[in-house]
């Protein structure tokens, strides 16, 4: 694993652990104990597609893919909160926990962040908490297996996002013409190289805003997210540094690596009218940074992935090729790292409101010819 995310996982375990958290990072390596074979029946179909089962889910980003079949069964068969390794933990986990999906007075069933748009729920799959044999996630899980095995059986997530099941679910809009070798892709594109990417949250979108009056399955879903999701709100939550440095990974690391210093002093000691004013401006803008994620967000997702392909390096991956540079001593990466280790806030993040929408589909989960008809 790589240093940035073992300091995440550290981070889980120096402070939840004491609180009767167990914190497992789940491999899929030979003679492991934490291999998932371990904790869920690999071999099961009624538990993964054929691909997974054969270890033939392919694409170029397999490994991620992988991933998300994993964490859907893992929440059902135990509860408790799935994170990438990816997530820095800021908040408090356990009072957030203990005032929501933990709480039997609580009307609560499920913790995330909210992704979604104005005509549209959808929570993020890179955080998710309930409680086990969540009747949310069970239908989730149903309708991903049946996407993937479609035509006979998919090895890839590519043009799922075609998939008659998924028909009332919009594209994920991205206005992003990237270049990727000798390809150009436009916005048109690129929504649909997204919408495959991370085609579990589409899967989530659909069962958020599925109304199924029928007895034998009977699911309102715009009401369920309205009542019993605790959605917290994504940009704020998990996104901060992001937003403040407009999604460039390299102005971000470029901040988190300055060495702190006061920013109404050079380092040389002259007066502040003195003091190059870009270098006054990065240093009070990486404090900025750091003060409030430590104040507002819950987490922060440090991103890999098909975004490197979009928008180039972020932090996250920076961090990661260069191995170290979150943690070097006195700087305001450093600093981070010490706050939320160290430190914990004392309220917690209020949830995004969640107003009843209008259904993406009335009827079943699974359509096939004979309901649709």
């Amino acid at each position: 694993m790589h240093g940035y995310a073992q300091r995440n996982i550290r981070t889980y375990f120096r402070r939840f652990s004491k609180q009767g958290w167990a914190i497992r990072v789940l491999d899929s390596v030979s003679g492991s104990n934490l291999n998932v074979a371990n904790f869920l029946d690999v071999k099961d179909p009624q538990t993964f597609p054929r691909a997974f089962i054969d270890g033939q889910v392919g694409g170029a980003f397999g490994p991620q893919h992988t991933s998300d079949l994993v964490r859907f069964p893992l929440l059902i068969m135990y509860g408790g909160i799935y994170a990438d390794v990816g997530v820095i933990p800021i908040g408090d986990l356990d009072a957030l926990w203990n005032k929501t999906v933990g709480n039997d007075d609580s009307p609560f069933e499920v913790l995330s962040y909210d992704c979604g748009v104005e005509t549209e729920r959808c929570i993020t799959n890179y955080f998710m908490g309930s409680n086990r044999a969540n009747t949310f996630f069970t239908r989730c899980h149903k309708l991903f297996l049946a996407i993937w095995a479609e035509n006979g059986g998919r090895t890839t997530t590519t043009g799922m996002h075609q998939s008659p099941l998924l028909a009332d679910v919009p594209l994920m809009q991205c206005d992003i013409t990237f270049t990727d070798g000798s390809r150009t892709y436009g916005p048109a594109e690129s929504s649909l190289l997204l919408t495959d990417y991370i085609i579990q949250q589409r899967v989530i979108t659909l069962v958020l805003g599925l109304d199924d009056p029928s007895p034998e399955d009977s699911w309102n879903g715009p009401q369920y997210a309205q009542d019993q999701v605790f959605a917290m709100p994504f940009m704020v939550g998990a996104q901060l540094i992001n937003d403040m440095t407009q999604w460039d990974g390299c102005r971000a690391f470029e901040l988190m690596s300055l060495p702190m210093r006061d920013v109404e002093q050079s380092p040389s000691g002259s007066s502040p009218d003195t003091m190059d004013s870009k270098s006054a401006v990065d240093h009070q803008l990486a404090r900025e940074i750091v003060t409030r994620i430590l104040r507002e967000s819950f987490g922060f997702k440090l991103a890999t992935g098909l975004i490197l392909k979009m928008v180039g390096p972020t932090l996250g991956s920076l961090w990661r090729d260069n191995p170290g540079a979150d943690d070097v001593a006195g700087t305001y990466a450093h600093w981070l790292r010490y706050g939320t280790t160290y430190w914990c806030q004392d309220v917690t993040l209020d949830r995004e409101p969640y107003p009843a929408l209008v259904p993406l589909r009335v009827g079943p989960l699974i359509l096939t010819e004979t309901n649709e008809g």
